[in-house]
């Protein structure tokens, strides 16, 4: 196996953000800060931790703790990297110099895959959301608004999708900060009309651990999911104005954004409401806290931050997506024509990533119960996939950095190389309960599928390279 293959035109040697990469750099500082912070912010958190609380109880808490501190290694090791060599394909040109082309095609075409997949899920919840304001309405029409939006904002410069980005972020920022802020007023028994709740419904109906072990493994499972998002900061940094020292900022604030959004909203939540209020899973735990403490128009207000957050994420996944192909073609791994660049825009990879999008959703119209049901299955476990791959580079790349180049090393892993391992054997832990559990046992299955079967075509996509260089 080759330890390393010629690195693309957009990712030179010395990690510099290089003019001749072709990419626009109108990125601003503030622009990745928002990204970063607004990355870990998302419709799963809003929404779908609900299923994380009614099977874990109050022991959410510590499901979302425990998959916090993996993500947090994962950032840390993947900042390390991104600030040594700034790159657009981000993890996936790590990989191709740690192990070879073949990991970087497997790594960044699943992702790829995962984003767009992602972006037509997004515009179906968003779409759901306009229906129910505007009753009668097809939800197809508002999809194809949204995407013809965020396909246009893509195709312009890069600081459009920085300033909507930004926007987006700052919005859904202030929403969680003014839910925190409201849930600790009532937990101290200082808000109008509420009296502090104590620890009742941390201790009472079936104490901390309802479910026992087994329901503190799907609440684990279903936090794992909801971190998401952070990864899409460090493709964004190659277009920064100043790369290595962008993304080595947002990466040290990711402990504190982790704690505070995730872990402090699971805590606030499972004190102020009973875990098993029917009202956490039908209409959202942040919906049904607001209810609880009787904040007027609570719902209302709740589906617009739900659908900036869901409108932030198409945008931000076909940038990704966009991002991620145009890295994989410049390294010849996929259609030269996906890679033509435009103002520094690669927009023929934009417009396949919404094209690809958009065609999810009318799968999920008109085939709802097999091929849409395998496209949610087959991306179920693509973010441990990409997880598997930093660390394993990082472990790799650490070493020969250290050797050549360590003035690099601008951003370094805490206590390498135990807490890489620590991370990896994390991973394994989940893939093993996933393989448990009946109802991620055939996304493990999918996912491992889909792996298999891009390593192979980048094998041999690898081994015919060598062939003819030689």
């Amino acid at each position: 196996m080759p330890r390393t293959t010629a690195p693309a035109p957009a990712d030179r040697k010395d990690g510099a953000s290089a003019p001749a990469d072709g990419l626009s750099h109108g990125l601003k500082q503030r622009h990745l800060s928002m990204i970063a912070l607004g990355g870990v912010i998302g419709a799963g958190l809003f929404v779908g931790s609900g299923a994380g609380i009614a099977a874990a109880g109050p022991s959410i808490v510590v499901a979302y703790a425990l998959s916090g501190l993996l993500v947090m290694l994962v950032m840390r090791m993947l900042g390390e990297m991104s600030a040594a060599n700034p790159a657009s394909g981000s993890f996936s040109v790590h990989a191709e110099r740690a192990f070879g082309s073949w990991a970087g095609f497997t790594a960044g075409w699943a992702f790829w895959f995962l984003l767009c997949v992602a972006v037509g899920l997004e515009g179906i919840g968003a779409a759901k959301i306009m229906t129910g304001w505007f009753p009668g309405t097809p939800e197809w029409a508002w999809v194809a608004l949204f995407m013809l939006v965020f396909c246009g904002t893509n195709l312009a410069a890069v600081k459009n999708f920085g300033e909507f980005e930004f926007w987006f972020a700052a919005l859904k920022v202030g929403a969680i900060v003014l839910f925190l802020g409201i849930g600790v007023l009532a937990i101290v028994g200082a808000l109008p009309g509420s009296d502090a709740p104590g620890t009742t419904n941390l201790t009472g109906d079936g104490g901390f651990f309802p479910h026992g072990s087994e329901g503190l493994i799907v609440g684990l499972l279903a936090s794992v999911f909801a971190y998401g998002g952070l990864e899409t900061v460090t493709i964004a940094a190659a277009e920064s104005e100043h790369p290595v020292q962008g993304v080595a900022k947002a990466v040290r604030t990711a402990m504190w954004r982790i704690a505070l959004f995730y872990i402090g909203s699971m805590a606030v939540i499972v004190t102020l409401v009973p875990w098993d209020d029917k009202a956490v899973v039908e209409k959202g735990p942040y919906v049904a806290t607001l209810d609880h403490l009787g904040i007027p128009a609570a719902g209302q207000i709740m589906n617009v931050v739900v659908l900036i957050a869901l409108l932030s994420a198409m945008n931000a996944n076909i940038y990704g997506a966009s991002r991620m192909a145009g890295s994989l073609v410049a390294r010849g791994q996929g259609p030269k024509a996906l890679g033509r660049l435009y103002g520094g825009v690669p927009r023929p990879a934009v417009l396949v990533s919404s094209v690809f999008g958009f065609a999810c959703v009318l799968l999920s119209y008109w085939r709802p119960n097999d091929i849409f049901i395998w496209l949610l299955n087959t991306i179920g476990a693509i973010i441990l996939v990409v997880w598997f791959f930093i660390a394993a580079s990082q472990l790799v790349l650490r070493r020969r950095t250290e050797r050549e180049e360590p003035e690099k090393l601008v951003v370094k892993m805490w206590a390498f190389p135990v807490l890489t391992w620590v991370a990896l054997a994390g991973m394994a832990a989940i893939f093993l309960l996933m393989a448990r559990e009946e109802g991620t046992r055939v996304q493990l299955y999918w996912t491992g599928g889909l792996t298999v079967l891009l390593a192979a075509v980048g094998f041999v996509r690898q081994k015919a390279a060598a062939r003819r260089a030689s």
